[in-house]
């Protein structure tokens, strides 16, 4: 299993928040994905947790190909996302 964590730094949630849900939406939907989820960090609200779960890493290079990442960057100047900081792990699956 692959995990990518990190986090995003969001300008105005509000402006953001339906580019976020479809970008959700889309990731979940595909092949491969085993959870993808973005969290408001409570005491830092322009702060977005971002975790992911992929079966493996050729499901994480499609996920990269994707039309839905590729609108979700072209949106990243006009709602203002900053501050990308991402890792990728390899990973047990649950229950070993």
């Amino acid at each position: 299993m692959i995990v990518v964590e990190g986090t995003i730094r969001v300008r105005d949630l509000q402006s953001a928040r339906s580019d976020m849900e479809a970008m959700i939406n889309a990731s979940r939907a595909e092949a491969g994905c085993i959870d993808y989820a973005y969290a408001i960090d409570l005491l830092d609200p322009t702060l977005i947790r971002v975790s992911e779960r992929w079966e493996n890493r050729e499901a994480l290079s499609r996920h990269l190909k994707t039309e839905h990442i590729a609108r979700w960057r072209a949106r990243w100047d006009e709602i203002g996302i900053s501050d990308r900081s991402l890792r990728v792990y390899d990973a047990e699956p649950e229950g070993f």
